[in-house]
């Protein structure tokens, strides 16, 4: 699964980085530990514009079906090989794709039955990348002129060569040359499942960090520095 990750990249950044201008970004700042159920930006197709949109939105998908909000703590991730056929995310993967932007993401490692120790995961140029990710706009059934509450989820796959050794799954994350066919409605019957493929190792990096970042009102940069860990970083990798 994916229950962490970090995002340092400026939006001055992120807007090369995704094309779009800056004067329509909405305002954030970067966050070093990004937990569920915080609001956080992603990158959609603009329901008016056609044309890629930053917005902030809720991480934990409630579906536009759902009786109450609370379904949305137990979707922060969804399976892409059962994407296609859960009524909670189907309908969003026709028709409601995003990217997540990140720089890191964090997984722990049960070293024992007592002990854990958190790893930071990111692209070996040091460079943004995006999750595959999905929508929802959700109303209450006596909304009362509250405005939808609008939500994501992020997919995840098989672990690469690198992630095995820590984790069973990993984040889907994308290339930017892919990013067009994501985020593109295209056949809502042929969605680019093609994508759910776990990134390349080879073009990733892994390094033990503090458990400082198991509590989410630690939100630093040092979260991301390496951690005196050598013995179970040369045992991992």
């Amino acid at each position: 699964m994916c229950g962490r990750f970090a995002r340092k990249s400026t939006q001055t950044i992120l807007e090369e980085w995704f094309d779009i201008n800056l004067e329509d970004m909405p305002w954030f700042a970067p966050s070093y530990n990004i937990a569920p159920q915080s609001t956080q930006p992603v990158v959609r197709m603009g329901c008016d514009s056609g044309q890629r949109e930053m917005a902030l939105l809720r991480w934990g998908l409630v579906p536009y079906w759902a009786k109450d909000a609370k379904i949305g703590y137990s979707t922060i991730n969804a399976r892409a090989e059962e994407v296609a056929l859960k009524p909670a995310y189907r309908e969003a993967l026709k028709q409601r794709r995003c990217l997540v932007p990140a720089d890191a993401f964090y997984e722990w490692k049960r070293l024992d039955e007592k002990t854990k120790h958190a790893f930071a995961f990111a692209l070996a140029s040091g460079e943004p990348y995006a999750f595959a990710g999905l929508w929802e706009s959700w109303r209450p059934k006596d909304p009362a002129g509250t405005p939808p509450l609008e939500t994501f989820t992020i997919l995840t796959t098989d672990p690469n060569e690198l992630m095995e050794p820590v984790h069973n799954r990993m984040p889907v994350i994308l290339s930017p040359k892919d990013y067009d066919r994501w985020l593109d409605p295209g056949d809502p019957a042929r969605p680019p499942v093609d994508l759910f493929r776990p990134y390349p190792a080879e073009r990733m990096k892994a390094w033990p960090v503090s458990d400082r970042v198991g509590n989410v009102r630690n939100d630093d940069p040092e979260l991301l520095a390496p951690s005196n860990q050598p013995l179970i970083q040369q045992n991992l990798f």
